[in-house]
């Protein structure tokens, strides 16, 4: 998993409250286990205008012009606004592949569903809860001004808008060490690799039938 130590990133509003995973990704790109690939079909049911199917061609489908991942004043962001409760719905992975795949790397909203909340911390997703006020504050900022970007500083846990303001957010250490380390679970596992191998040999050697 790749850390995350601070960025400088374009700002995509998606002004849409309870953001549930099928609208993040549909359905029908869940047949695939591979985790890229679906940057394409980030929010497909809102940003095309003819349904989609998996290992179709995209390029040639119809965009729709009042999605803000069409604009061009947003293209290849790195943070996403939003409302509250955004990834609610099913526990799918495959949202956080899509938002990954897209370039997503912080998503700042009031609030997020529990799963949603762990699945982007596995898969090196910032997600910064602030305050309604604050959002709102951005969502007025990003859309009144061009290239809007943000600074993002984990190691600091504070945000700099372009006009200067610092913005702090908190994060639970053990999650912020884990996205500071690019520490998914399995990397996590690997830290005790040593000791993994040792309770191995000793086990196998009091308990061979097991081996």
């Amino acid at each position: 998993m790749q850390p995350f130590k601070k960025i400088t990133g374009l700002v995509l509003p998606i002004d849409r409250a309870n953001v549930d995973t099928d609208a993040i990704i549909p359905k029908q790109y869940l047949k695939s286990i591979h985790r890229s690939g679906f940057g394409a079909n980030l929010f497909d049911d809102w940003r095309y205008l003819d349904p989609g199917e998996p290992y179709m061609d995209h390029s040639r489908r119809r965009l729709n012009p009042d999605f803000p991942i069409n604009e061009a004043r947003y293209q290849n962001a790195e943070i996403l606004l939003a409302r509250e409760n955004f990834g609610c719905g099913s526990s799918r992975e495959h949202a956080v592949w899509a938002m990954v795949d897209y370039g997503i790397r912080v998503v700042i909203a009031p609030s997020f569903a529990d799963i949603f909340l762990n699945n982007a911390l596995n898969n090196g997703v910032l997600a910064i809860a602030l305050q309604d006020s604050l959002v709102e504050q951005l969502f007025v900022e990003v859309k009144d001004r061009m290239g809007y970007r943000l600074t993002v500083d984990l190691e600091a846990q504070s945000m700099v808008t372009p006009g200067g303001e610092i913005i702090p957010f908190t994060i639970e250490a053990f999650r912020r060490h884990r996205l500071l380390q690019g520490l998914d679970d399995i990397g996590l596992t690997l830290l005790h690799a040593d000791k993994i191998r040792e309770y191995e040999q000793t086990r196998g050697e009091s308990a061979p039938w097991l081996f």
